[in-house]
């Protein structure tokens, strides 16, 4: 039995696992999807002052209270960030680290790594980026997205807090001594080869980690639930 943490990205909350969740459960692992402060379920306990350091605490607030050990860490996408500064926090609590179409940028913010023209604008309220347009992504982050998986996420996907996109990944290093594994899904394993070889800084830290395709779009939680269930089952118990 292998126990799961599991954290989605910008805009969804723990029922975007849920598929991934059941197939872990029935396969006899111990599963927690997690919700970050001020989305989804708990969208009501965001405030302007919800930040990465909050979502870093949702983290390693679960595995404390729960008393988890030997845990697989994944997060989604934005999740990468908050998972990372929780592995630099409780390192020896995380077997292993896993980046879901995602990677660890020490030293930068979410909004850091978006192209002047498509970052997001700080929104109208001061502290909630809206929901993107699902229909309009690039076939290539949408795909495996079916008509009836775009309109769940029109109607459940929530703001995002801003803050947790403005803060820069503060870490002190601890997190590197922990296993790290990328699951590919929007990139080939081997355009992401030559992107480590090349320094790319969004795979920089990530040398030495173990990869994984899943091939589909940016949420294989949802395109290929039982294909990334799958994948994160495979994981070595000891990498």
């Amino acid at each position: 039995m292998t126990t799961f943490v599991l954290v989605p990205g910008m805009w969804l909350g723990a029922w975007a696992w849920r598929d991934v969740t059941a197939r872990l459960r029935a396969a006899g692992h111990d599963v927690y999807p997690l919700t970050l402060t001020g989305l989804a379920d708990r969208r009501h306990l965001g405030s302007p002052q919800t930040d990465l350091d909050t979502h870093t605490a949702d983290i390693t607030g679960l595995i404390e209270a729960e008393e988890l050990t030997d845990v697989v860490l994944a997060g989604h996408s934005y999740g990468g960030f908050p998972v990372t500064a929780a592995a630099d926090r409780l390192p020896d609590r995380i077997r292993q680290l896993v980046y879901v179409d995602s990677g660890p940028l020490p030293g930068t913010s979410l909004l850091e790594t978006q192209a002047p023209d498509e970052r997001a604008p700080e929104p109208p309220d001061s502290w909630q980026v809206p929901p993107r347009v699902w229909a309009d992504l690039a076939p290539p982050m949408r795909a495996g997205l079916t008509p009836a998986l775009l309109d769940e996420l029109h109607r459940r996907a929530t703001p995002h807090p801003y803050g947790s996109l403005r803060q820069r990944l503060t870490v002190t290093g601890a997190w590197e001594k922990v296993p790290r594994t990328l699951v590919a899904s929007t990139f080939p394993v081997d355009a992401v080869r030559e992107m480590i070889a090349q320094g790319d800084p969004f795979f920089a830290h990530l040398g030495d980690a173990a990869l994984v395709a899943v091939p589909t779009g940016h949420w294989p939680m949802l395109s290929e639930p039982a294909a990334l269930a799958d994948a994160l089952a495979a994981l070595p118990a000891h990498p």
